[in-house]
C-alpha cells in the first residue's frame, strides 16, 4: 500500500492569463474559479437536474450504467437503469429537454477562449466533440486508475510513445455541485508510469503525489486525458458535473476511437444551434462539419477502453 499523500488543490488562475497554458503543460490540470454564475448557472443547473431526474426515471436511456466504467455500456435491455447510473449522455442531443442551456454552455467563452489558449489553435481548427454529464450514483461507486486513450496493459514505450503526441483536445469538468470526485497524479502526464504505480492495484486508495481536485459550483477544471486519475463517487452526496471536450483538427485521427465510442455519429446531423447568436453559430457548424468529416474518414473506431 503507497504512503498516503493526498491532498486537496484549490489551485487558481485567470482565464486568457499567459499561465493557463503553462499550468496544464507543468501539471496536467489547471481549475477556472466561477467561471459561470448568475443567470447563466441557474439555468445550466435546472436544466441538469431535469436531464438527471428524466435518466434516474428511465426516461433517457443513453446513461452509463452501474458498475461499468467504460463504454459501451449496458443500456439495450427493458430497464437499463435497474442497477443505477452514474452518468448521463448526450446532453446536446436534439430530443434532451434542455438541450439549448447545454449548448450555450459548450460554445460559450467559458468554454471555447481556454480551450483556444489550450490547443493554442484558431477557432477553424476546432472539433466539436463530448458533452455529457457525470451524475451521483445510486451506490457509492469508484473508477479504476487510468488515462482515457492508453490501456493499463501498455508498457512504458508505448506510453511516451502517445504522451509524446500533442494532446489535440481539451477536455473539461464543470461542476454544478461542489465536487471532490476527479483524483489525480499531477505530472503524469508528461511520463511513464513508475514502478509504484505499475504495481499498485487498480483502485489503489492512494497513489504517492496524487491530489484531489476539489470544485465548486461554477468552477472549471481543464485536464490532459491522459493524465493517471481515477474518479470517486459518494452516493450521499449530490453531483451534477458537465464533462465535455473539443479537439483539434490535426487530431482527428487520434481522437476519433475516444470521441465516437460515445455514439455521436448517430445524430450529431440533427443537432440545432437555432439557440445560438450568429457569430456563435457559425463557429458550432463549422466544429461540427470539421467532426461529420472526422466521423466520415472513420470505419469501425472499437473501444478505447474495456470494462
Amino acid at each position: 500500500m503507497a504512503t498516503d499523500t493526498t491532498t486537496t488543490t484549490t489551485t487558481t488562475t485567470t482565464t486568457g492569463s499567459p499561465s493557463l497554458l503553462e499550468r496544464l503543460n507543468r501539471d496536467g490540470f489547471v481549475l477556472i474559479p466561477k467561471a459561470v454564475s448568475g443567470d447563466t448557472f441557474a439555468r445550466l443547473r435546472d436544466a441538469a437536474t431535469a436531464a438527471t431526474s428524466m435518466a434516474r426515471e428511465g426516461r433517457w436511456r443513453d446513461v452509463r450504467t452501474l458498475p461499468k466504467q467504460f463504454p459501451p455500456w449496458n443500456t439495450s435491455g427493458p430497464n437499463p437503469t435497474a442497477d443505477g447510473i452514474w452518468g448521463v449522455q448526450g446532453v446536446m442531443h436534439p430530443d434532451m429537454p434542455g438541450r439549448d442551456e447545454f449548448v450555450h454552455m459548450y460554445f460559450s467563452d467559458a468554454i471555447i477562449e481556454p480551450t483556444l489558449e489550450l490547443l493554442q489553435c484558431e477557432r477553424d481548427d476546432l472539433v466539436l466533440e463530448l458533452f455529457n454529464m457525470l451524475i451521483r450514483p445510486t451506490k457509492d461507486f469508484e473508477l479504476r486508475w487510468h488515462r482515457d486513450d492508453i490501456p493499463a496493459t501498455a508498457t512504458a514505450e508505448e506510453e511516451l510513445e502517445r504522451l509524446g503526441k500533442p494532446a489535440f483536445s481539451a477536455q473539461w469538468n464543470f461542476a454544478l455541485f461542489d465536487d471532490s470526485s476527479l483524483v489525480i497524479v499531477p505530472g503524469s502526464h508528461r511520463r511513464a508510469r513508475t514502478d509504484a504505480e505499475r504495481a499498485a492495484g487498480p483502485f489503489e486508495k492512494t497513489l504517492p503525489g496524487q491530489l484531489v481536485v476539489q470544485m465548486h459550483p461554477g468552477d472549471i477544471v481543464f485536464y490532459n486525458n491522459n493524465i493517471l486519475h481515477r474518479g470517486v463517487y459518494d452516493s450521499k452526496v449530490e453531483r451534477m458535473t458537465l464533462h465535455g471536450s473539443a479537439g483539434h483538427l490535426n487530431g482527428a485521427s487520434l481522437r476519433a476511437r475516444n470521441v465516437l465510442q460515445h455514439g455521436l455519429r448517430d445524430w450529431i446531423d440533427r443537432l440545432s444551434f437555432d439557440a445560438l447568436d450568429e457569430q456563435q453559430r457559425a463557429l458550432a457548424e463549422h466544429m461540427r462539419s470539421n467532426l461529420i468529416k472526422m466521423a466520415g474518414d472513420a470505419s469501425d473506431v472499437g473501444y478505447s477502453l474495456s470494462g
